[in-house]
C-alpha cells in the first residue's frame, strides 16, 4: 500500500444515520528533486525550487470522524497501480510495432509506394493501443482499486511548553 499525507479542506455532506461523510482532501504533488541532497548544486533542483508546488485536490468518503484541518493518511494499492500501469505503456507500444511490421510489410510487397505510409501507419496503431488502453481503465474492474481511502488520522504533535 502506498501512503500519502493529505489535509482535510473541507467536510460537504455528513449522514449521520450512516456515519459516512464526504470529505475533501488536499495533498502537494511532489518533485522528486525536493529530496535530494545535492538540490543547491544541480540545475532541476534549482527549477523545482523555482516553480511553486502543485496541490492536488480529491472528494472522498469516510466514516472516520475527521475535521477540518486534520492530516490524514490516503492509501493507494499497489496491486491496481502496477495493473493500470502495464496496460497505459504496453498497450499504445503493442500497437506501433505491430502496426510497424503491417506497414514495412506493404511497403515490401509494393502495396505502399513510400515508406511515409508504413510510418503513418504505425502511428495510427500507436493511437489504436492508447484509445484501447482508454477504454479499458473506463471499463476497468480495477477503477475502484485506483481510488484513494483514507487509512487513518495521522496524531497530533504534542504542544510543549517550556518551564522557566
Amino acid at each position: 500500500m502506498m501512503e500519502e499525507l493529505a489535509t482535510v479542506i473541507a467536510i460537504d455532506d455528513i449522514s449521520s444515520k450512516e456515519g459516512y461523510s464526504t470529505v475533501t482532501v488536499q495533498s502537494k504533488i511532489k518533485s522528486t528533486c525536493s529530496s535530494c541532497k545535492q538540490i543547491d548544486n544541480c540545475g532541476s533542483g534549482q527549477v523545482s525550487k523555482a516553480i511553486p508546488q502543485k496541490k492536488l485536490s480529491v472528494k472522498l468518503i469516510t466514516r472516520l470522524p475527521v475535521q477540518i484541518g486534520d492530516i490524514i493518511v490516503l492509501g493507494l494499492s499497489e496491486k491496481g497501480m502496477l495493473q493500470v500501469a502495464w496496460q497505459v505503456y504496453l498497450w499504445p507500444l503493442i500497437g506501433l510495432i505491430v502496426f510497424s511490421g503491417i506497414g514495412q510489410y506493404f511497403v515490401q510487397q509494393g502495396i505502399f509506394s513510400n515508406e511515409l505510409f508504413g510510418v503513418f501507419l504505425g502511428c495510427l496503431g500507436g493511437y489504436f493501443g492508447h484509445r484501447l488502453a482508454k477504454f479499458w481503465q473506463i471499463r476497468s474492474k480495477y477503477i475502484s482499486a485506483l481510488m484513494p481511502k483514507i487509512l487513518r488520522i495521522q496524531t497530533k504533535a504534542i504542544k510543549i511548553t517550556p518551564i522557566d
